[in-house]
């Protein structure tokens, strides 16, 4: 009896020991890949940088006052730097879309030549201020990189000007013509995108690079004789058709970003 229930259990441990042996090793699983960081563009932000810019006009000459053209078109320019500050706000759509509206000015010294060919002066005009509203269109192309174009209403402020004879640069002012103002419209595009991608921590802070190009109406500017020279309208008056190409970084600050938001497993 003793010699029975002894062969059981070893044969019981043996039979154990082989299923054991027989077991498929578990198979590894890695750990599920986290979804990439979803960031939110929707919201408020106020901007201000700096850049460069350049204005043509189309210019020419024509009486007073029967507006009969004396001269024809001849193209004018000039070019300089100036400031920009400006506020808007986004929504962001369909995950990698972006709409918004904003508004913004420029301010700063563009400056160009302005001449009389039909009495061989030349006059010194310049673009003062200018300040747009309008919409923008954007897409991600990075979860903190938006591309985008936008276009919209187009003011602009520019100096009068003082005329005196080419002969003599620097010489007396003969006559001058007034400042004025023009309206038009803009259209453009630029990247802006989070100084993170920098490997700047720095929440709710962008960097945006945008370029533009406003186009405004004709414009028939009197000239007026200085007091040097009796002053009193001159027979002439001279048309100014101006558009302007600018270029300009800025910093921004979105009021709602806070950081990524990152999603769930």
């Amino acid at each position: 009896m003793k010699k029975l229930l002894l062969a059981l259990v070893a044969t019981a441990a043996f039979t154990g020991s082989a299923s054991a042996a027989d077991l498929a090793a578990r198979p590894y699983t890695k750990a599920p890949v986290p979804m990439a960081p979803l960031y939110n563009w929707t919201g408020f932000y106020i901007f201000g940088g700096a850049g460069g810019g350049l204005w043509n006009a189309d210019s020419n000459v024509v009486t007073n006052p029967g507006g009969l053209a004396i001269t024809r078109d001849q193209r004018m320019g000039g070019s300089g730097w100036y400031g920009t500050v400006g506020a808007g706000y986004d929504w962001q759509f369909n995950t990698s879309w972006v709409v918004g509206i904003f508004g913004d000015g420029q301010f700063g010294s563009i400056r160009g030549s302005i001449s009389d060919p039909a009495v061989a002066f030349e006059g010194q005009e310049k673009l003062r201020n200018s300040y747009a509203a309008g919409l923008r269109l954007g897409y991600l192309v990075a979860p903190n990189v938006l591309s985008y174009v936008n276009g919209g209403y187009s003011g602009s402020q520019w100096s009068g000007a003082s005329f005196s004879t080419l002969a003599a640069a620097g010489g007396p002012v003969a006559f001058t013509t007034p400042s004025f103002n023009r309206n038009g419209w803009f259209i453009g595009g630029g990247v802006e995108n989070n100084l993170n991608i920098f490997g700047i921590s720095a929440p709710g802070w962008f960097m945006k690079t945008e370029y533009r190009a406003a186009f405004y109406g004709r414009v028939t500017l009197p000239e007026t004789f200085t007091p040097a020279f009796g002053g009193g309208i001159t027979g002439d008056s001279v048309t100014f058709k101006p558009w302007n190409q600018t270029i300009s970084t800025s910093l921004v600050y979105r009021f709602n970003w806070g950081g990524p938001v990152v999603a769930k497993y």
